[in-house]
Order: structure tokens, then sequence, then C-alpha cells
């Protein structure tokens, strides 16, 4: 790879990571909304982590998204596989930010499950597409769909129980 190529592909994943961490930053402060004292109150699963993990597993995946996101973009927003990716990535961005509005900043549990369910299955089928036009892309986003798929657990749990 060029140095021109790496500076581009460094851009381009410079720019995914920081549009996932602001995605992140928004479902914080959703979150910041319900977290202190909607939602203490409520009936947690014995399995439910402790609060401060939540904080550094997302920034993590968000990173590992955004630089998946990168990897894809610098293969040619002109290719239809790569539009399609990317397509499928920015509406599960959009589910993902929805969930934190829908759950700590809404307390709707149930509406909150609804979208982490369609969240999971678009990150799967965002994970399809990724493989399409790289495989290191698409495997940096199955921690993120572990944890979205424990997160929809925990979720209905959370739900049942209140």
């Amino acid at each position: 790879m060029t140095s021109s190529k790496r500076s581009q592909l460094l851009l381009k994943i410079s720019l995914s990571v920081g549009g996932c961490l602001l995605v992140g930053a928004i479902g914080a402060y959703a979150t910041a909304v319900g977290v202190d004292n909607w939602y203490p109150r409520l009936n947690k699963p014995a399995f439910n982590p402790p609060n401060w993990l939540f904080g550094p597993v997302w920034t993590l995946l968000f990173i590992l998204m955004g630089i998946a996101a990168g990897i894809v973009w610098h293969k040619g927003f002109y290719h239809k596989w790569v539009q399609t990716a990317l397509y499928h990535f920015g509406f599960q961005l959009l589910l993902n930010a929805a969930w934190s509005v829908l759950f700590f900043g809404l307390q709707q549990p149930l509406w909150a499950l609804l979208n982490i369910i369609a969240l999971f299955v678009m990150i799967l089928l965002t994970i399809k597409w990724f493989k399409v036009v790289n495989k290191t892309a698409a495997y940096l986003l199955v921690p993120y769909a572990l944890w979205v798929a424990f997160a929809a657990v925990l979720n209905f749990e959370i739900w049942r129980l209140n």
C-alpha cells in the first residue's frame, strides 16, 4: 500500500471512529437522563454487569465499529457493495442511538427491546455486507454483535422483571 493510500485509509478510519464515538456520546447523554434515578430502582437479573463496565465496553465497540467502517469506506464508495454495506452500517448506528433514547431517556424497556432486536438483525446484515467487501472489517463487528445479543437478553429480563 502506498503512503498516499495509507494516509487515505487512516483518514477514513479516523472520521468513521469519530462519527461512531459521536453516536456513542448521544447515547451516553440519553443514558445519563435515566441511569441515576430510574435505572437503580429497576429489578435486574443476577447477570447484570456493574454500571462502570458499560462505558469502557461501548467505547471499545464504537472504536472497532469505526475502524471497520473506515476499512469498508476505503474500498471506494462508488462500488455498489460498499454503498450497500455502509447504508446498513448507518442504519444500525441510528438504531443503536435510538436504543439509549428509548430505554433510558423515555424509560420504555419494551420499545427498547423491540429496537434492540431490530438492531441485532441489522448488525448481522451489516456483517454480511461488510464480509462481501472486506473480511477483517466484518470480523471487527463480531464483538459488537455478541455484546448487543447479551444486551438484548438483559433488556428482555429487565422488562420481564418490571
